[in-house]
């Protein structure tokens, strides 16, 4: 089976999750320059299969479309344009973050650890993965 590839996209930084092979457990993989991701996916691709890539959809509490799509949806984009072959999926993103955030205190980590934005994105991209999964295996995705 192919890997998943999962997205939480920043205004400068990209965080990204992965299934292992068997499409059950999401691991954080990396934080990257938005400029550096599509470099990295040509070299991953080059010795892992991915089926689809999942992108976190910012919406606001009331479910209106945030600010940050202006820049999520030219990712999106340009996923689709340089890999056509693979399939780009939405999944809503609210509350990623802090829920990362949360993960971090429960897990024993001290403040400036918690401070380290790109380990807050990677958990965040786990998270936007672990939903899509969920909602996958419940067939809602």
């Amino acid at each position: 089976m192919a890997r998943i590839l999962a997205f939480d996209v920043g205004k400068k930084k990209v965080g990204i999750a992965v299934t292992d092979n068997s499409q059950i457990i999401p691991n954080g993989l990396s934080t990257l320059k938005i400029a550096e991701v599509l470099p990295f996916i040509k070299n991953y691709l080059t010795t892992e299969q991915v089926e689809c890539f999942v992108v976190g959809f910012a919406r606001q509490t009331d479910g209106q479309e945030s600010e940050s799509m202006k820049y999520i949806r030219p990712f999106a984009q340009s996923l689709k344009n340089k890999f056509p072959h693979i399939p780009v999926v939405w999944i809503d993103e609210r509350f990623t973050s802090q829920i990362a955030f949360q993960t971090m205190i429960d897990a024993g980590l001290k403040k400036m650890a918690r401070r380290n934005k790109e380990l807050v994105d990677k958990i965040s991209a786990t998270i936007i993965l672990q939903s899509y999964l969920e909602n996958r295996s419940m067939g809602r995705s």
